[in-house]
């Protein structure tokens, strides 16, 4: 764990048992590790209240990412697992943060980071992220979206160990543009893309309208689902799976994965946040870092009922 120690024993200390280092029970399950948390310190700038933002930690925050990317770049670390963070503070301090995703592939130096969030018997991925919606489309060039899936059937193969990786496609536009009356993405950019990857090989099929794209009989057979912006993809795993989902970032040279949800400032230091995000984020980064991967990290059908 990298952090403030004055600050995560103040924590711990108002924890339901006080003064015991307490270690995350998917790691222990995993690797039989002891009751307890090694901590790399790294002093805060200035001191943290519960609840509070201070622009004067936004360098602060980064400054973890560094450390945690050089460390899992020298093998001293074997996984990244990110906490959630407050992007308005660190560009309230002016530094341009659109998020982890795009952070940590700028400090890796890859071009075509992917998101993908496991959970609730579904993986989804983005083909565009922290953007705005009226960008969408003309962010969702035929570049991008190529690369985009090739990362994803790479990433689907070498880290989640399947041989043949089959992904299902949404549209962008209602009943995927309704043959171009409805919008012309799907016909001047999705399918051409599809049809070439196709011919590489890819099991791709799409695109097909997002409304019905998640059904259970529409997914049976899919190991994934791509999904061609942030908020039309995501709703759908997170009602199924919040507080318990993971997202990991594909195409990187290290293994990272985070949390489904953000900093939940209203609740903070009440002793009433759900670690359930962190416990399956912790034990997926640790699948995904074996010879192998994670074989069986979500089935490909999604559950009926919300957890």
């Amino acid at each position: 764990m990298l952090g403030d120690r004055t600050l995560i024993d103040g924590r711990a200390r108002r924890g339901p048992r006080s003064g015991e280092s307490r270690a995350l029970p998917a790691y222990e399950r995993a690797t039989g590790a002891r009751r307890r948390v090694e901590l790399l310190d790294v002093p805060l700038r200035t001191p943290s209240r519960a609840g509070r933002l201070d622009p004067r930690n936004a360098a602060y925050v980064l400054e973890l990412l560094d450390t945690a990317v050089e460390g899992c770049a020298s093998g001293a670390f074997q996984a990244l697992v990110t906490a959630p963070v407050h992007k308005g503070l660190i560009n309230d301090a002016g530094i341009a943060f659109s998020g982890h995703t795009e952070y940590l592939a700028k400090r890796t130096g890859v071009a075509s980071p992917v998101m993908l969030l496991v959970g609730g018997g579904l993986r989804v991925a983005l083909a565009t992220t922290h953007v705005p919606l009226a960008r969408v489309s003309e962010t969702l060039t035929r570049p991008r979206l190529t690369a985009v899936l090739r990362v994803l059937h790479a990433d689907l193969k070498g880290r989640f160990g399947l041989r043949t990786p089959r992904v299902l496609v949404c549209g962008l536009n209602p009943h995927a543009g309704e043959s171009g009356h409805l919008g012309r993405e799907e016909i001047e950019v999705i399918e051409p893309v599809l049809r070439r990857l196709r011919r590489s090989g890819m099991k791709l099929t799409g695109p097909v309208p997002a409304d019905t794209a998640f059904l259970p009989d529409r997914l049976a057979g899919f190991d994934a689902v791509l999904a061609m912006y942030h908020d039309q993809g995501l709703p759908v795993l997170k009602a199924a799976s919040f507080g318990h989902a993971v997202n990991v970032t594909l195409g990187l040279p290290i293994v990272r994965t985070s949390v489904d949800h953000g900093t939940a400032l209203d609740i903070a230091g009440r002793g009433r946040a759900d670690p359930g995000s962190l416990f399956a984020a912790v034990s997926l980064a640790i699948a995904l870092a074996r010879p192998g991967g994670a074989r069986h990290s979500a089935p490909t059908r999604r559950r009926r009922s919300a957890t």
